[in-house]
């Protein structure tokens, strides 16, 4: 025991992380495979146990199997508690076990929930995650009892209970899971105004970001007083959901709700009022940019992230129009958040390229925009499809998989787990390179 306490001291925060998920997605998958877990007449096969693990416990929603129909009660329990240790994460996991055995808060347990976070310090950490898991709590809680209310004119009391919860949680952690039966997610509940805005409500605050949650209770909105990185997550959060609604209404034959659903979904929460696969190819276009895009940082959604995006954007302008000047909001941005959101994006777009490639290699049979929805969404952890995951080989759901885990922990972190050396104080001789 103390050989391995010792071996894991050794080990840089993101090996921990990425284990530690490694092993909740493993355990995830023998209890899914129990007989008490799924219907007699229901077997579970280990890859589509694992597939489903991953996807919940990477917050996608993406599942080759109708959960619906496939699971029991307990069933759902295993994977509403996935999807919560997912969202949390499994350092704030950690943490909360802590503090209710009463234990004192260890440096290395820091170091985890900062990298897992993105927190940009240690000061007042602690505190924070209290409050983060009391907020979490809270709003779930209230996101099950208006779901139950809405359940309830449909099926019995119990079975309203806990459909309630479910979909609090999966909403709330951006998962998109339902267990409504079959495939059809929340197509029934297309033109129930109360389901549409309660689970917009909640998706929208799991990926706004803890911190920016924070800063704006903390400041009572007031805007001057914000920080930058709430400034440009609300204003890049507004902004996609505006542009995202007009675009999608104009694009596809939906209606105003269905557009600002599915706008919002498209933040990294697989649930659907209106099939994927009825979009049109432009519509088809804007839903996978909003994917990539994703959530804002420290919060339970995937994608890059709209600071990336914004960060990247931003600099593009800069770079012509305002003389390189990298100020906006009264302050100055610096050069390293560039070359971050660079670094990010970079990777990102690469681990989309080449899963969609693969998947193509994989079923010559499919479409490209059907790979790269599917892609995406399980990158960008968001779980949409256009109806292809339950037809897909073993091999296309080891690379979904495999994205899954990579968007959920992050592309960079993944990156550096293989990096062994320390930085060398040498450097070479600059010179210059012709660029566009």
């Amino acid at each position: 025991m103390k050989k391995i306490s010792f071996w894991l001291n050794r080990q840089s925060p993101a090996r921990i992380l990425s284990m530690g998920f490694l092993a909740v997605i493993f355990c995830g998958a023998c209890l899914l495979m129990t007989p008490l877990a799924h219907k007699p007449a229901m077997p579970v096969r280990f890859i589509d146990a694992l597939f489903v693990s991953t996807s919940a416990v990477c917050v996608t929603g993406l599942t080759t199997i109708p959960i619906g129909d496939t699971f029991t009660p307990f069933g759902y329990t295993v994977i509403a508690i996935l999807i919560q240790i997912g969202g949390l994460g499994v350092a704030t996991i950690g943490v909360l076990f802590t503090l209710i055995m009463g234990r004192k808060i260890g440096l290395k347990t820091r170091q985890l929930v900062v990298e897992a976070m993105n927190f940009s310090g240690y000061s007042g950490l602690i505190k924070t995650i209290k409050y983060f898991l009391i907020l979490t709590f809270t709003v779930e809680l209230v996101g099950a009892i208006l779901s139950f209310m809405v359940f309830l004119p449909d099926y019995g009391v119990l079975t309203s209970i806990g459909y309630g919860v479910f979909h609090s949680i999966s909403a709330f952690n951006n998962a998109g899971f339902d267990i409504l039966g079959g495939f059809d997610s929340l197509l029934n509940y297309a033109d129930n105004v109360p389901m549409n805005l309660i689970t917009t409500f909640l998706v929208i605050i799991g990926g706004f970001g803890f911190l920016a949650i924070f800063d704006l209770l903390h400041n009572r909105f007031q805007w001057k007083n914000l920080k930058l990185n709430t400034k440009v997550v609300a204003s890049m959060t507004l902004f996609l959901l505006i542009a995202g609604t007009i675009l999608l209404k104009w694009t596809t034959n939906q209606t105003w709700l269905e557009a600002w659903f599915q706008s919002v979904i498209a933040r990294t929460a697989g649930f659907n009022t209106f099939p994927i696969g009825d979009f049109s190819q432009a519509g088809i276009l804007i839903f996978c940019i909003l994917m990539f895009i994703g959530a804002s940082p420290g919060s339970t959604g995937g994608g890059i992230k709209t600071t990336t995006f914004f960060m990247v954007a931003f600099k593009a302008i800069s770079s012509t129009v305002q003389n390189n000047r990298d100020e906006i909001f009264h302050r100055r941005i610096p050069k390293i958040v560039f070359q971050r959101a660079l670094t990010v994006m970079f990777f990102g777009l690469a681990v989309v390229f080449i899963s969609t490639f693969l998947l193509l290699v994989f079923e010559p049979d499919i479409k490209l925009y059907e790979a790269l929805v599917e892609v995406t969404s399980a990158f960008a952890t968001v779980g949409s499809t256009v109806g292809i995951t339950p037809h897909l080989s073993i091999a296309s759901k080891i690379t979904l998989i495999i994205c899954m885990f990579i968007g959920r922990l992050g592309p960079v972190t993944i990156a550096t787990l293989w990096v062994l050396k320390r930085k060398s104080e040498a450097s070479f001789t600059e010179e210059n390179v012709m660029i566009g």
